[in-house]
């Protein structure tokens, strides 16, 4: 395939383009992208990253924030007992509503599909626990071997232990009717 025209052309340098410039106005308009919604709301323009960040109580570098401790590193090193200034949090509500918010249970919002649950009901009601027979029946369209099938009933299982329960349950009379 051929290239485009005028690509393999060599391309001139303006010399009268001020990159430094451009690149200084990009940079001012640029604004940090902020994930959490409360640093968002707290968060002053017209402050550096640092000095919001230590309004907030957080720390703008971890490994400044909690060093390691001389001791664990080998060295020995007597301190004077004075500890360094300790900076003034004006807004203790953003590390609150934060620790609020990460102590939350976390919702479980994985399902299976409808076909994987249809396909594994219809293989414990017609199988039981009877894997290889499984491995060999018809609707068995993907060729799992027992282990993959076992491996699929217990995802089920897993997901969804009281509806697994019931099946279970409501398979028994059936049995028992027909023997």
């Amino acid at each position: 395939m051929p290239k485009a025209k005028g690509k393999s052309r060599r391309h001139k340098y303006s010399y009268n383009l001020n990159r430094k410039r451009l690149y200084r106005s990009a940079r001012r308009r640029a604004a940090p992208r902020i994930a959490c919604s409360h640093i968002r709301h707290a968060w002053d323009p017209r402050k550096s990253v640092a000095q919001n960040l230590a309004e907030m109580g957080l720390a703008e570098d971890p490994n400044k924030a909690v060093p390691i401790p001389k001791k664990l590193l080998g060295m020995e090193v007597e301190s004077d007992g004075q500890q360094p200034g300790k900076k003034i949090v004006r807004k203790p509500y953003v590390v609150n509503e934060m620790e609020l918010e990460a102590s939350l249970p976390e919702k479980k919002s994985n399902t299976l599909s409808r076909d994987l649950i249809d396909y594994v009901r219809y293989m414990i009601q017609n199988h039981g626990e009877n894997y290889k027979e499984m491995a060999r029946d018809e609707k068995n369209y993907y060729q799992d071997t027992p282990k993959q099938i076992k491996r699929k009933i217990n995802v089920y299982k897993n997901f969804y232990p009281e509806e697994y329960k019931n099946f279970i349950a409501s398979l028994k009379p059936e049995k028992m009717e027909v023997q």
